[in-house]
C-alpha cells in the first residue's frame, strides 16, 4: 500500500508523500532539521511545519540535518507508540543511497563496528570497540564512476545509531561526498551536500496491519 498525494503546506521545500488517519510521510530536503535543536535559530524543522496543517502530527525517528529523504510521522499518541515500538523492535525497513569516495570493495558486505558518541568533539561520533553500542549496515555497491573516483552505494542499516552510517563510510576509508563532519576537506568539496539520501521505508501500518512500502529516488 503506497499513496502519493502533493504537498499540501505552503512550502515548496519538502512533499508529503502519503497522509492517512494514523500517519504521515514526508520527503525531508537537505539542511532541514527534523526536530527544534537548542537556540533560536534552531526552531525551524519538519515537524514544526507540518503542524501548520497538521496538529496532532508527533515525530517518530529523525534524519540528520544534512541528510534527505523519507521521514515517518504519528498522527496522535497512540498511533505514536505503535510506530516507535514497530522502529525500536527493528520491524521497519529502512534503505539509503550515498555517494562515497574511491572504490568500495568488495561489491557487498556488512560493517559492525560499534559506536559511541565523541564526547570532547560533540556532536561527532567515533567507533569504540570497548564501550561502543553495537551497529550494523549493509551495503551493496550501485556503480563506480571511474571519472570522479567515487561509488554509489545502497545502505541498509539494521540499527538507528546516530550518525551511523556517516561513520561507518568514513571507518572503511570511504567518506561520503559533502560530509562536513567526517569527510576531508577533498572529500567534502566533492559535492555541495551531503550525498545521502533516504529512499526506502517499509513497515506494517499501525493500525490495520497491511504491508506499507515508500519509495523516493535521491536528488543527485
Amino acid at each position: 500500500m503506497t499513496s502519493a498525494l502533493p504537498c499540501e503546506l505552503p512550502d515548496p521545500a519538502f512533499t508529503l508523500i502519503h497522509i492517512d488517519p494514523a500517519l504521515i510521510v514526508a520527503n525531508k530536503p537537505c539542511r532541514l532539521l527534523s526536530v527544534p535543536g537548542r537556540g533560536a535559530d534552531k526552531q525551524d524543522c519538519l515537524i514544526t511545519r507540518i503542524q501548520t496543517a497538521y496538529p496532532d502530527a508527533l515525530i517518530v525517528h529523525r534524519l540528520d540535518f544534512d541528510t534527505s529523504g523519507l521521514l515517518v510521522l504519528a498522527r496522535g499518541k497512540a498511533m505514536h507508540r505503535c510506530l516507535s515500538m514497530l522502529f525500536q523492535s527493528r520491524q521497519v525497513g529502512k534503505r539509503y543511497v550515498a555517494v562515497v569516495a574511491g572504490r568500495l570493495a568488495p561489491a557487498a558486505g556488512e560493517v559492525s563496528l560499534p559506536l559511541i558518541v565523541d564526547w570532547p568533539n560533540r556532536p561527532l561520533h567515533k567507533v569504540d570497540l570497548a564501550a561502543g553500542k553495537p551497529a550494523l549496515t549493509a551495503y551493496r555497491v550501485l556503480a563506480y564512476d571511474a571519472a570522479r573516483d567515487c561509488t554509489r552505494v545502497e545502505l541498509s542499516p539494521h540499527t538507528g545509531r546516530t550518525h551511523q552510517l556517516r561513520v561507518h563510510m568514513q571507518a572503511l576509508g570511504h567518506p561520503i561526498l559533502g560530509d562536513t563532519l567526517y569527510a576531508d576537506a577533498a572529500t567534502r568539496a566533492q559535492a555541495g551536500r551531503l550525498l545521502l539520501h533516504a529512499e526506502l521505508l517499509a513497515f506494517a501500518h499501525p493500525q490495520s496491519g497491511a504491508p506499507l512500502r515508500f519509495c523516493c529516488a535521491a536528488p543527485f
